[in-house]
């Protein structure tokens, strides 16, 4: 038999479990809860990590006490994942299998407070070193700061709201201390992809080589996905329910190659959906050229191709030489046109300063070079760069002839906790301006992704900014390594002239 045991997350307390442990029940599950001693009458701001995690000791040891040692799984939201961990690492015998609910991986060491979304609250708090207070709640308008309300009805919100409670500030600060005794044990995570967490987006980082990622390639470890927001105990609770009966079951996504298979090569790595002439490239720092023939005599426009991200720093090959990028910069040389890659430093979600940084350096390179002509400049973003427009689109230099966005995240996702109003670009365009945009919009995008290109685009018709779309309706996210189609092809080829036509590239 097994039994779950729950932990709530940031400022929620065992109520917002109610309908996912009755679904658990009616399916002949045992429940508990356990949400921090502030929450039900404890002492408060005295509260941290190690209360609650004895707490769930407590628990493990209360089941095995009143039934015949079941199996126990454990299964944290957000926050509650860090007291999940401590608990199994205090009582590895006794789990079967630890979940992880829209919750960051964590390890020996790690201080709770990477589960606040908001990188300058997490900063402050860090700074301040204070353990004996409390951070308040959010207020009914504030939750979409902590993560993704989607699916949210505004009774449940209504019901988050107040229910909600202060989070001592000892169980934030105070770093998790493991012994290792829970790494072998079984884990399951439980993504919400209005969050922006996706099984493809983590076979994606498994792809980049990161030592720290490699545990979720292991075969016992799983994973599910609901179309859902930061809560979905509360947004999708019988679903939610059987995705935990599932996990306890061993079931789910997988994302451990057969022995007998040689590990996919990454789409980005694939080759370029168009063919395109082998035009060698020049290396300058961390900037590549590829110029096309006469550009000594008579200098050319450049397209400055920027990647997005997050990228793990240590990546090899750098994104400058993934297929994608590459493909796209011959693509533009054999048009007569210089083609520039780079890489630049996004390499967490805090890092668009840097990134915009590196950007603005690489291309005052590029028109320093005497076989660019300095006055024709276009920049085209692809991905999590995104954000990055906004810069170019508040203040276009006159030399900035044109923008392009391929598959772009238009605005930090509800889980990167990046309030930065520098890198919001639906703002900018909002205001107006006039520099053109072209935007190549992926028909199979992530829901949390098109809904940040939707707003940009709704905020561009009321700034009158003009923006052309180009739709791929089968494509992916990242398609030029993932679908050959004929329509993307098509697509790639119609953004790459209207680009050619703002430089005056006939």
């Amino acid at each position: 038999m097994t039994e779950f045991v729950l932990v709530p997350g940031l400022f929620t307390g065992p109520q917002v479990w109610r309908e996912t442990a009755g679904k658990l029940a009616a399916e002949g599950a045992k429940t508990h809860v356990v949400g921090l001693p502030a929450a039900d009458g404890g002492e408060g701001p005295g509260v941290d990590l190690e209360a609650l995690i004895a707490r769930v000791v407590e628990t493990i040891d209360a089941i095995g006490a009143a039934e015949d040692e079941p199996d126990v799984v454990l299964v944290g939201h957000d926050y509650g994942v860090f007291a999940a961990v401590g608990a199994a690492d205090r009582r590895a015998g006794r789990i079967a299998r630890i979940v992880y609910v829209d919750a960051p991986l964590v390890g020996d060491g790690m201080p709770p407070l990477a589960a606040v979304p908001d990188q300058e609250l997490r900063e402050r708090l860090a700074a301040a070193g204070e353990t004996a207070g409390e951070l308040a709640p959010p207020a009914r308008d504030e939750w979409r700061r902590w993560g993704s309300t989607a699916g949210l009805t505004d009774e449940a919100l209504d019901r988050l709201t107040e229910a909600a409670v202060p989070q001592p500030l000892g169980t934030l600060l105070l770093p998790l201390r493991l012994t290792g005794a829970a790494e072998p044990i079984p884990t399951t995570g439980v993504l919400c992809a209005e969050s922006g967490a996706t099984i493809a987006a983590v076979r994606m980082l498994l792809s980049f080589g990161d030592p720290a990622l490699q545990a979720l390639a292991r075969p016992d470890v799983t994973f599910f996905e609901l179309p859902t927001g930061h809560w979905p105990m509360l947004s999708c609770p019988d679903e939610l329910a059987g995705a935990l009966l599932a996990a306890a079951a061993g079931d789910g996504v997988s994302l451990a190659a057969p022995a007998q298979e040689e590990p996919a090569t990454p789409g980005y790595l694939r080759p370029f959906l168009i063919d395109v002439p082998e035009i060698p490239r020049e290396r300058h720092g961390t900037v590549d050229l590829y110029v096309p023939e006469g550009a000594e005599s008579t200098p050319r426009p450049a397209i400055v191709f920027v990647h997005g991200g997050p990228v793990p720093a240590g990546v090899e090959p750098t994104p400058r030489d993934w297929s994608t990028f590459v493909g796209y910069a011959r693509l533009a040389a054999d048009h007569g046109v210089v083609g520039v890659t780079l890489d630049h430093r996004l390499h967490d979600v805090s890092a668009y300063p840097t990134a915009a940084e590196d950007l603005a350096a690489a291309v005052a390179e590029v028109r320093a070079d005497p076989r660019v002509d300095a006055d024709r400049i276009a920049l085209w973003f692809f991905s999590g760069s995104g954000p990055m427009t906004a810069p170019w689109l508040s203040e276009p230099p006159p030399w900035l002839r044109c923008l392009a966005a391929c598959y772009p995240i238009m605005a930090p996702l509800p889980g990167w906790g990046v309030n930065d109003p520098r890198f919001r670009p639906a703002e900018v365009v909002a205001r107006g301006g006039t520099l053109p945009f072209v935007l190549v919009r992926a028909g199979l995008e992530t829901s949390a992704v098109a809904a940040t290109v939707a707003e940009f685009v709704a905020a561009a018709e009321t700034g009158g900014v003009p923006v052309e779309v180009i739709d791929v309706p089968d494509g992916h996210h990242a398609f030029e390594g993932l679908d050959h189609s004929d329509t993307a092809r098509v697509a790639v080829r119609e953004a790459m002239r209207r680009v050619l036509e703002r430089l005056d590239v006939r």
